[in-house]
């Protein structure tokens, strides 16, 4: 009975190692390229042609080995000094988004690297070269003012810049280009200041402008408020003028066809009072003729007939 335990261990450990070998063996027969990669095979150092793509594969154990290559969106921070067209000092950060074309991947892996290598050994040097090619295009207002078409340039420049770059390696294409920023202009001191004061000046300019568009207003709406008043009392006094004329020309056709009618006037115009004549006692009858101002045929004003 105390030898069982000793017979059971020695059975034991070969099983263990026989699994043991079993399970190497079986891991190096198998491979899982992880999502957003594609797996570069490399057989005794040889790179093969074809990816594989992600999810789960064989290989040939302890002669081939998978590298993994990241092809998602990534993006390149680079950062470039140069002399703008009216020859200021700029400082232009850019950064560019890309990807790796998975179906290249084996050639970019053999001819260039990972993707670490891509960047520093070719997108950053792309970055500086083109922004500094195009900043000497546009002048330092213009890089602000046409941000843009700047950015445009700078990315069609870096698209020609990478794939004759590539094409050299027959790797066109290799590299796609999904979008560019520019985060940033700097420029000098002295260029920020004489900028802040040309702003100052045009916004004062502005004002004044419009103070003067406004004091013109005003004085052309004062003016054309005069002119309606006046034109206003012109209109009233010659509707009066004429309302006067067409009474006193009806009056006066008026007299011309009955004559009573001046009798009748001089007779409202009378106050009542009677004219006062001295001496007698005796109160004369007057004629409506002296009252009117006028006296019958034959007869002195203010005489009186007798009783």
């Amino acid at each position: 009975m105390s030898d069982f335990p000793n017979s059971s261990a020695r059975y034991l450990v070969p099983v263990v190692v026989v699994l043991v070998i079993a399970f190497a063996v079986f891991s190096s027969m198998t491979v899982i390229v992880q999502s957003g990669n594609v797996g570069v095979i490399a057989s005794l150092g040889a790179v093969q042609p074809n990816a594989l793509p992600e999810g789960f594969h064989f290989k040939k154990p302890f002669i081939d080995h998978v590298q993994q290559v990241d092809i998602r969106l990534t993006a390149s921070h680079a950062q470039a000094t140069a002399a703008s067209k009216d020859l200021q000092l700029v400082t232009t950060q850019v950064t560019m988004q890309y990807s790796l074309n998975g179906a290249l991947a084996p050639q970019i892996y053999q001819r260039i690297g990972l993707l670490a290598k891509v960047s520093s050994s070719l997108v950053e040097p792309a970055i500086q070269e083109c922004v500094k090619a195009v900043t000497a295009k546009f002048t330092a207002e213009e890089l602000v003012t046409k941000r843009e078409l700047v950015k445009q340039q700078i990315q069609e420049s870096l698209n020609l810049f990478i794939n004759n770059t590539l094409r050299e390696k027959g790797l066109e294409n290799a590299v796609n280009i999904a979008n560019l920023a520019i985060t940033d202009f700097n420029f000098s001191p002295e260029f920020n200041r004489a900028i802040e004061a040309k702003v100052k000046a045009e916004q004062m300019a502005l004002q004044a402008k419009n103070e003067k568009i406004m004091r013109v207003t005003q004085a052309e709406a004062s003016a054309e408020e005069r002119k309606l008043a006046a034109s206003a009392e012109a209109f009233s006094t010659e509707v009066q003028s004429k309302a006067r004329a067409d009474a006193i020309q009806r009056e006066a056709l008026a007299l011309k066809q009955s004559p009573e009618i001046i009798q009748l006037r001089s007779i409202e115009k009378w106050d009542g009072v009677l004219p006062r004549i001295s001496g007698g006692g005796v109160v004369p009858f007057l004629n409506v003729g002296d009252i009117q101002g006028t006296s019958p045929a034959g007869t002195a004003p203010g005489a009186s007939s007798p009783r």
